[in-house]
């Protein structure tokens, strides 16, 4: 598979995916409180992996600008249709990659990338894009499932077969002090990493970085 079959399988996806409740509210609830403190009304923000809007819609009417952006033009034209409905003047929804932003020369005072990390298909590089995408010390606010610290069942051999039959994307397999070297190797100084889970195992930590 590639980066095209993968925008084809959310393409493919995006209504059902759209539909779908989110699976703990309450740490959802958290992620946003806590995103939503450190924007700043001037701030230039960037969302990687958007999907359809949720969180976007949330958070864009706090800062100056707010470009949302996804691999799949499936999920932004959805995106679209919410904005249309709730319109916020500083919200922009567009199908794009942080490897394309980042060759505009485009910049940014806080990138957010939420249930992204792990869809991505070359990490340090996509990191590193990032670094090139934010001012000097601006932020970069993520959080991601690690599938290394997840049952080895769903790992190891769930996942693969649900690929396998065009089921699931490309996942990418590390663990939360993997993605913690990543990050830092891409450049970036870790200020904060907060588990916000309201029930379990919390596999999704939630990091903030600083651009050095």
């Amino acid at each position: 598979m590639s980066a095209v079959d993968d925008a084809r399988f959310w393409d493919r996806t995006a209504r059902k995916y759209a539909a779908s409740a989110i699976a703990d509210q309450a740490g959802y609830d958290r992620t946003l409180e806590r995103t939503r403190a450190r924007l700043k009304p001037d701030d230039r923000v960037l969302e990687l992996g958007c999907g359809t809007g949720t969180t976007a819609l949330k958070l864009a009417a706090g800062v100056r600008s707010y470009l949302a952006t996804d691999l799949s033009a499936g999920m932004i034209a959805i995106a679209d249709e919410k904005r249309a409905a709730t319109p916020i003047p500083t919200l922009a929804f567009r199908c794009a990659t942080a490897e394309a932003l980042a060759r505009e020369d485009s910049r940014f005072d806080v990138v957010l990338g939420f249930n992204y990390l792990h869809l991505v298909r070359d990490l340090p590089a996509t990191l590193r894009s990032i670094h090139d995408l934010l001012a000097p010390g601006g932020l970069f606010v993520s959080k991601t499932p690690c599938l290394g610290d997840m049952n080895a069942l769903v790992r190891l051999v769930l996942l693969p077969v649900m690929r396998a039959i065009g089921k699931a994307p490309h996942v990418g397999v590390f663990r939360a002090e993997e993605l913690h070297r990543a990050i830092a190797a891409a450049g970036f100084l870790i200020t904060a990493t907060e588990g916000h889970a309201s029930r379990g195992r919390d596999v999704r930590p939630y990091i903030v970085a600083r651009k050095e």
